[in-house]
């Protein structure tokens, strides 16, 4: 029996629509509205291989498109939680309340550590959307880093009716870093990393206008993202911290820009090492025995993001 046996099965139900003007903003932060227009420095993707941009429409002269690009979903019944009900961190706070629907862990540092999504079918614009969302676990470990809870979450996401995607997410939940912790990660080392092992790549600087705006369309208030002071002195990284869901988007977009839009049947990632705002970041992609190898990586090699995705 562990104390946190009470939250396993706990579910959670949130409605939404797919509206143009969530739309536009998808498209328009990731530079997806209109491919010939220049990108503003310094968030501006250097792709080798096939010419980047995206082939369908957007919310610029081309038009919002119909079905929506993978990983839309992400920006579906976000969070809804009044500003006062906020921890410290900028996450809803957790009490062990019957309406609190993940456990009240006594731990301050939380991260997104990974998520294994199928994609059962495209979003359509304008559809109705209801998510359900359970609590499968709740496993406490000890690791070098300290205690470890880790907790997952079941997520199914339907578009007017019809299951569009299932994913299983798993946040970890962190003890307090120590106030003479090292920053992480590391400063980038004098390394550079080669893609040419890699079948596509895509370069890109994420800078704070575009952790900005995926807080906004995530809803996300974690101040890791936006607000340095904190990130350095309470969570001890070394800059703001872009979102591992943000990455895993722009991945979903190289499988689009390489296989074409909706093409994905899964696709998993996992955190690996922090990616901060301001720095390069390399986005991967391979052919593998099961499908395609993916994967994100700083400037000097070192991996941000494992992922992998099948269609």
């Amino acid at each position: 029996m562990s104390k946190w046996d009470a939250w396993i099965g706990r579910e959670q139900r949130s409605a939404d629509r797919l509206d143009k003007g969530l739309a536009a903003r998808w498209l328009a932060t990731f530079m997806l509205d209109d491919p010939s227009r220049p990108l503003p420095p310094p968030f501006h993707p250097e792709p080798t291989g096939t010419q980047s941009g995206w082939k369908g429409g957007g919310s610029g002269r081309l038009g919002i498109p119909k079905l929506l690009p993978q990983g839309i979903h992400l920006a579906l019944c976000t969070p809804d939680a009044p500003t006062a009900s906020l921890g410290e961190d900028g996450h809803p706070a957790r009490d062990d309340s019957e309406g609190s629907f993940l456990p009240p862990v006594p731990m301050p540092r939380r991260m997104w550590a990974s998520s294994a999504i199928k994609f059962v079918s495209p979003i359509p614009l304008g559809a109705s959307i209801a998510r359900t969302s359970r609590v499968l676990s709740v496993d406490a470990k000890s690791g070098g880093s300290g205690e470890l809870v880790f907790v997952n979450i079941g997520h199914e996401t339907s578009a007017n009716g019809t299951l569009a995607v299932s994913e299983t997410q798993t946040l970890v939940f962190r003890e307090a870093a120590p106030a003479d912790a090292p920053l992480s990660p590391p400063k980038l080392s004098e390394g550079t990393f080669d893609p040419s092992e890699w079948d596509a790549h895509r370069e890109l600087t994420p800078d704070p206008r575009l952790l900005f705006r995926y807080s906004a369309l995530t809803f996300n208030s974690h101040r890791i993202h936006y607000d340095a002071p904190y990130a350095e002195a309470q969570e001890r990284y070394r800059g703001l911290v872009v979102h591992g869901p943000l990455t895993a988007s722009l991945l979903l977009q190289l499988a689009a820009r390489e296989l074409g839009e909706n093409k994905l049947r899964s696709f998993s990632f996992r955190g690996a090492s922090p990616a901060v705002a301001d720095e390069p970041l390399h986005l991967v992609m391979r052919r593998s025995e099961d499908g395609y190898e993916m994967g994100a990586f700083a400037a000097d090699g070192r991996q941000v993001t494992k992922a992998k995705a099948s269609t």
